[in-house]
């Protein structure tokens, strides 16, 4: 078990103590991909840092709640974070597609709302697009079933087709009532309304916590983020954590900064130590 890494700044400093103080009304919060989980060219492929589950079946008991707020069906978490049925995680909650689905342990069943009906018309066309930009080759579409991802990892030149599609997408999504998320090298085609900082905000409220820390590594995270400064702003000490340093407005806003999942898996068994 290693050392807790302190906060970097004085409102930091102060969740923390107001976590340790009264830990049975905290809020623990956490992305999955990047921040529990590695990033990798296959999102199929992603799976929870092996110290992930011990982690958060130690701190779960101590804490109000454990949520994992995630752009990916809830479902599909649960099965690549490996939370179902764990000892110490009967209370964890996944809210999937950014919150408009919802996951809970203690039932093992999913919540979600009937798929957006421009999606059908956006499966059709992505193809086509993706095609009439000179990016087939290399992108791979995400079925996400509230949403579509187009990934340009696997490319020739990632950068460059993230670029050159991030327009056209944006204008694919408008014409059928859908919005486009950009992520690290990913662009995500879904309904708008929910984003992490509103299901974050709405699940903070909904247990009563008096204390909240999230953690997250993509610009699908900034929400949150902004959702923990308005809490702050309310009287909810927050806690924030950046999981890698390849966003900087995230990092720049950090409480801390941890280089990747490895780093979150183990500040949080230091922090289930402290808790204990």
């Amino acid at each position: 078990m290693g050392t807790l890494v302190e906060p970097s700044t004085p409102a930091g400093r102060d969740a923390l103590d107001v976590m340790t103080a009264a830990p049975q009304r905290a809020l623990v919060a956490l992305d999955f991909d990047g921040t529990l989980a590695d990033i990798v060219a296959d999102p199929e492929q992603a799976r929870a840092h092996r110290g992930a589950v011990p982690a958060l079946s130690a701190l779960a008991p101590h804490v109000a709640s454990v949520a994992i707020v995630t752009g990916r069906p809830a479902g599909v978490a649960v099965r690549y974070g490996g939370f179902a049925g764990v000892p110490g995680l009967e209370h964890l909650v996944v809210l999937g597609h950014y919150g408009a689905e919802r996951w809970e342990a203690r039932t093992g069943t999913v919540r979600a709302p009937a798929p957006h009906p421009g999606l059908a018309a956006v499966r059709a066309e992505l193809p086509g697009v993706l095609d009439a930009h000179g990016a087939w080759r290399g992108t791979w579409i995400e079925e996400k079933g509230q949403a579509l991802a187009v990934h340009t990892r696997r490319a020739s030149d990632p950068e460059a087709a993230f670029d050159a599609l991030r327009t056209p997408l944006a204008e694919l999504a408008a014409r059928h009532g859908l919005m486009l998320e950009p992520g690290r090298l990913v662009l995500e085609l879904r309904p708008p309304g929910m984003d992490k900082g509103v299901a974050l905000a709405e699940y903070v409220h909904e247990v009563g916590a008096t204390s909240v820390l999230y953690a997250g590594d993509d610009l699908g995270d900034l929400p949150a983020f902004a959702a923990v400064h308005k809490l702050r702003s309310e009287g909810i000490p927050g806690l924030l954590l950046c999981s890698g340093s390849a966003i900087p407005e995230l990092a720049e806003q950090a409480d801390v900064l941890l280089p990747g999942p490895a780093e979150v898996t183990a500040f949080l068994a230091a922090l289930a130590q402290r808790l204990s």
